[in-house]
Parts: C-alpha cells; sequence; structure tokens
C-alpha cells in the first residue's frame, strides 16, 4: 500500500493579538494568575474559521509547490464551523479553487490528528494529495467575560498537505479513542457557550494523552528516548509538562506553543506542528509524536518519521 507524506504546511492567524494585560483591564485577572494557571502569555482573537482556514491552505499550497486543481481531498478539522449547513469545508475548498471533495471532521481537539489518519487511509487507497487543515474560532462560542476559559481559548488554523509517495510513508502507527459517557466534562451546546469542568478534565487528560502515546509507540518497537519531538495538543502548560515528564521525554523535546497562541482546539497540533518546522526543530526524518485530547471525549496520537 502506498504511504503519504507531508510536502507543505501553512498557517492562518488573525492579526488581533490579545494580552494577558489586556484581559487585565476588563476581567477580574492578572498576568501571573494566567501565566501560572496555563502557561499562556498572549493569544489571536478573531475571524472566521473559514477566514483562516484560507489563510492556512494557501499558505500550504504555496508550500507545497502545488496547484489548488491538484488536490484530491480537502479535510478540515473543526469544533466551530461557520454555520451548521453547508460544511464549512466547503467554503474553503471553493475560496482555494480545489475540485476535489471536501469535508468537515468534528473529534473536538482531537480532530487533527483524526484527520490525518483519515487523510493517510484516503491516500492509501488512491487519492494523491490532501489538504488537511486545522481551523478554530474559540473565542465565537465562549463568554469572553467570564474569565475561566476567556483566558485560555484563542483562534487560529495551520494545515499541511500530505502526497502519494510509492514505498513507506511518514505514518509509522496511530491509536484513536473515544468515550461519550465522558460528553458531560467538556460540552457546548447549540447557542450556548463552551462549558469545562477543568479539574476533572486536567485529571483524565494526562492519563488519557499517556495511554495512547504508549499504544502508538508500542506498536512500532520504539519507545520515548527514540523521539526527536513531542507534539501535543495545547490545551494547559501544566498538562503539557505532566504528560511529557510521565512519559519520559526531555522538556527540550516537547514542542509547547500555548504561550502564544492559547488553546486553539484541533488547530493547536498542527499550529505547533508548523511552528516547529518554521523554526527549524523539526527536520526530515525525525521522529515526531502527536497526541491530542478533547471533547467527546475523544483523543489521539500519531508517530511519524517526518518526510518519509
Amino acid at each position: 500500500m502506498p504511504g503519504a507524506i507531508t510536502t507543505g504546511w501553512g498557517i492562518g492567524l488573525p492579526a488581533n493579538i490579545v494580552t494577558n494585560a489586556d484581559l487585565e483591564s476588563r476581567l477580574d485577572t492578572n498576568d501571573a494568575w494566567i501565566t501560572e494557571r496555563t502557561g499562556i502569555k498572549q493569544r489571536h482573537i478573531g475571524g472566521t474559521t473559514s477566514e483562516l482556514a484560507i489563510m492556512a491552505g494557501k499558505e500550504a499550497l504555496k508550500s507545497a509547490c502545488v496547484l489548488p486543481e491538484d488536490i484530491d481531498i480537502l479535510l478540515l478539522a473543526t469544533t466551530t464551523p461557520d454555520e451548521r449547513v453547508p460544511g464549512t469545508s466547503a467554503v474553503v475548498q471553493n475560496a482555494l479553487g480545489i475540485s476535489g471533495g471536501a469535508f468537515d471532521l468534528n473529534a473536538a481537539c482531537s480532530g487533527f490528528v483524526y484527520s490525518l489518519i483519515v487523510a493517510h487511509g484516503l491516500i492509501g487507497v488512491g487519492a494523491k494529495r490532501i489538504l488537511v487543515i486545522g481551523s478554530e474560532t474559540l473565542s465565537s462560542i465562549t463568554n469572553m467575560n467570564e474569565r475561566t476559559l476567556a483566558v485560555v481559548v484563542g483562534d487560529g488554523a495551520a494545515g499541511i498537505v500530505l502526497e502519494r509517495t510509492e514505498g513507506p510513508g511518514e505514518l509509522l502507527s496511530w491509536d484513536l479513542g473515544a468515550d461519550g459517557s465522558l460528553r458531560h466534562l467538556l460540552y457546548c451546546e447549540h447557542g450556548g457557550y463552551l462549558f469545562m469542568d477543568g479539574k476533572e478534565v486536567f485529571r483524565r487528560a494526562v492519563r488519557i494523552i499517556v495511554n495512547s502515546a504508549q499504544k502508538a509507540l508500542g506498536k512500532t518497537g520504539f519507545d520515548s528516548t527514540d523521539i526527536d519531538l513531542f507534539v501535543p495538543h495545547q490545551a494547559n502548560a501544566r498538562i503539557v509538562e505532566a504528560a511529557r515528564e510521565r512519559l519520559g521525554i526531555p522538556s527540550e523535546k516537547a514542542m509547547t506553543t500555548i504561550d502564544r497562541y492559547g488553546n486553539t482546539s484541533s488547530s493547536s497540533i498542527p499550529l505547533a506542528l508548523v511552528t516547529a518546522v518554521c523554526e527549524g526543530k523539526l527536520k526530515k526524518g525525525d521522529l515526531v509524536l502527536l497526541s491530542g485530547f478533547g471533547a467527546g471525549m475523544t483523543w489521539g496520537s500519531a508517530l511519524l518519521r517526518f518526510g518519509g
């Protein structure tokens, strides 16, 4: 079966940057409180999910040196679609000039990992190139006057181009899971605001990340000492740190971007991944472990030999 490798990447961010100092001026909070509990110093706020996805998609296509008509499928991971119908992917597809298929995938903060696995499967059965984007506007479903979540969420998008290769691709193993009985811990009703039981999510999230990552590693014979870069969901700096420590991965091998982007749900892993590439922290041939968790609850991990 043919494999797939990442050949292009891009980011889309709102121009508006909201710092902790900005939040101090209107919420009962301060920079020290936010930084200590979340690790966040600033976040980008604004735009629509489609606008940000289009920005990221254009950059990814340019980076891969491919034309829109070369893309067979656009796969958009999001929990914040512009509308109920149609899927936001259709809007993005039209704006980018892609003639192939397009669909949304909602697995909350695990969405990009889910989408990545689906994309590799589609390439295995015939697709040549797939554009995978994670795009979110969490501020649109958050009460921005309530400090608990207002200080955490951010908006943004990032995406990659996956291309078919005749021979081993970059995906070495994966693990996906869900437990719908935990739906009450993190949800947003139609027309309502995001709710999160922070303490319980924190308690479960670390265990979920570690278990999923270990399952993915266990399928290959690699262990945490072989990892060149760990890219977890950027939900909270303390969760990232606790998971990293339990997996035995050195701090210098864990990618952290929550300080600059906040929690951007399904776009947090691709934002961290693309940022790592752009900053020279991830290069072709490196062993990279992606691991995320989110509402549902869902979870997913993928072990990649980046670039094949």
